[in-house]
Order: structure tokens, then sequence, then C-alpha cells
């Protein structure tokens, strides 16, 4: 079963990498993986490190806060892994994959006024070739 697991993210990991104009793909591919390595909840739960004590509920949520931890690290590395060089220097220094997730998603995703321009942009410069039909 873990190998098969190796295999899934292997073949994942095969496409390309984050670079800012394949964001819509790119995420799809990243829920994928982290779900296979069981830390895709870490995309919207965070926690924070709970206060120390010696009672059975203290050591329970001391449990549960590094099993989050953990996959946390997970998620972090993954994302950052599948990023162009110049895009992981710019969001490794996030904590959380949660908030990296979403400092992703403001920047890259979704419909954005920045994201619109350029497509006017590409779409004004096209031009119709003399030996192509309009079809």
């Amino acid at each position: 079963m873990a190998s098969t697991s190796k295999n899934i993210i292997a073949e994942l990991n095969k496409g390309e990498k984050l670079n800012g104009d394949n964001y819509d793909i790119w995420h799809r591919k990243i829920q994928y993986i982290l779900e296979e390595q069981d830390a895709l909840e870490t995309l919207t739960n965070t926690m924070v490190l709970p206060q120390s004590g010696t009672s059975a509920q203290s050591r329970r949520d001391m449990e549960i806060y590094q099993t989050w931890k953990k996959k946390n690290s997970i998620a972090r590395i993954t994302i950052l892994s599948n990023m162009d060089d110049d895009l992981m220097c710019m969001y490794e220094d996030y904590e959380t994959a949660q908030d990296m997730w979403i400092a992703l998603k403001d920047k890259y995703g979704g419909t954005s006024t920045t994201k619109l321009r350029r497509l006017t942009i590409k779409f004004d410069t096209y031009r119709k070739r003399q030996n192509h039909t309009m079809k």
C-alpha cells in the first residue's frame, strides 16, 4: 500500500511546478497529493501549541498538536517542492500550510484585476494569420 501511495505521489509530482501561470491545475494536483498523504486538512485547519500540563487532557491535546504539526510540515514541504525555485523562496517563510495556501490563492487563483488585464492584453495582441481561416 505504501508503495502504491509513493507511486501516485511520484506521478503527480512529474507535472509542472507552480510558475504563476498554471495555478488552476497545480492547486488541484497538490490537493490530490496532500489527500494521499493524509495532510489535506492542514489547508483548512490550524492549531496553536497547547498549554503544557500533566492531566490526561493535556497529554491528548499535545498528541493532537504533534500530529497536526507533522502533517503541516508534510503539506508545507509538498507545496514548496512543487513550486519554481523563485516562487519557493517567496513563500518558504509561511509557518503553516494554510497561510501559504491562502497567500497563493490570493496571488494566483481566482479572477483578479491583474489577471483579467493580462488576459485582455494577450487577447488584444492576437492577429489572424493570412494562411489561416477564422475557423
